[in-house]
Formats: C-alpha cells, sequence, structure tokens
C-alpha cells in the first residue's frame, strides 16, 4: 500500500502568540486565565487567509482535520473556505497542555459558536485533566502526550483517506515531526503503513 501524504499545518497567530512577543516574561501569560482558547488575532487571520492560496490548488486533499481549540478552527475554516473536502474535528492532536491557552472549551460551547462543524463526538472535557481540575490549568507530562502521538499516527494510517490535511499546533506538531512551524506554516510529511512519519522535500506539492 502507498505511503499516505500528510500536510501538517500550524494554526494562524493566536492571542497569545501575539502577547508572546512582547511579554517579558511568557510564564505569566501561561497561567493567565484570560488567554483560555485564545483565538486568532487579526493578524492570524490575515495569515490564514494567506494560506488559502497555499491549499487552493491542493485538490487531492480527501480530509480536513483541525484540533478543536479555537485557533485551529479559525484557521481551518478560513484557509479551506472554498475547499470541497470534508471537515473533521480531532482531540488527538490538540495542544500540549502547557498553557491557559490550550485549555479548551466543552463541544456545546464550540458547536454554538462554530454551527458548521460536529462537536458530539469529543468527551467533555476534551483536553488534558486531572481529577478535581477538569475546568484549571494542568499541564499535560511528556510521556501522556507521546502516548497521544503515537495514538494520533495510528489514527491517521487507519483512515482510509490518502491524502489528508491537518491543523494543529506548534508543540504537538514539533514532537511529532522533530520540526519546528511557524504560524500558518505548512510541512508535507509522509506516513507508511507502519504509521511512521517522514518529512518530505520543502518543494513538495
Amino acid at each position: 500500500m502507498p505511503d499516505k501524504t500528510i500536510h501538517l499545518i500550524r494554526h494562524a497567530q493566536s492571542e497569545h502568540n501575539a502577547r508572546a512577543l512582547t511579554a517579558p516574561d511568557e510564564d505569566v501569560l501561561r497561567h493567565d486565565p484570560a488567554l483560555r482558547d485564545a483565538p486568532l488575532t487579526p493578524l492570524g487571520e490575515a495569515q490564514a487567509r494567506a494560506l488559502a492560496a497555499e491549499v487552493e490548488p491542493l485538490q487531492a486533499i480527501e480530509l480536513i482535520v483541525t484540533s478543536p481549540l479555537t485557533r485551529a478552527i479559525q484557521t481551518m475554516l478560513i484557509a479551506f473556505a472554498a475547499h470541497p473536502a470534508p471537515r473533521l474535528v480531532e482531540a488527538l492532536h490538540r495542544e500540549h497542555l502547557d498553557s491557559w491557552c490550550d485549555v479548551g472549551r466543552s463541544p456545546r460551547a464550540l458547536a454554538a459558536a462554530f454551527p458548521s462543524l460536529r462537536f458530539d463526538h469529543l468527551n467533555d472535557p476534551w483536553w488534558h485533566v486531572a481529577p478535581g481540575h477538569a475546568d484549571g490549568f494542568m499541564r499535560e507530562d511528556v510521556e501522556t502526550l507521546d502516548q497521544r502521538i503515537a495514538a494520533f499516527r495510528v489514527w491517521l494510517a487507519a483512515r482510509p483517506e490518502r491524502h489528508i490535511a491537518v491543523i494543529g499546533h506548534s508543540g504537538f506538531l514539533r514532537r511529532l515531526t522533530g520540526t519546528p512551524f511557524a504560524n500558518g506554516q505548512r510541512i508535507v510529511v509522509t506516513l507508511d503503513t507502519e504509521a511512521t512519519i517522514r518529512l518530505r522535500p520543502a518543494a513538495a506539492p
């Protein structure tokens, strides 16, 4: 069976990203509950529109998968607005929870905010939690993250589609590929039948 082509895309600039550019200590931002599930900035929206021109020719994409965090959903809705592939929300590739911006919202709240998408298959909560901390900021340990990454690779390998776009997050994607991602950046990888990820050349379509 041929390898799959996976287009990994980091979400565009979020409010947390913007504030981190000038914050003297980003750790203060990580503990700011006002940044919970941070949305895109106006610059982030512009980055997503620029991404739309990049992905428009990629008509081979058969499925678009987004994390349930708002910044990823917004990036997907803008960048793939004209693309015919179906959309799917999947929590396995949510961001490594290391900040309040990585704490999500309930499926009901997301369904109200994004009525064109389905969220009823998600757990509530679907982000990393610990007993008694379902609504708080509880850092996710690296071992748990690595288990999630392995599960996501297996999930992708089991999908019937051969060309998939994934809209996700810098921490998760870097751990998955060993490569840093800028806001709105697309990196193409292949996934073999053993669920092994391999980077494709930068010029790969």
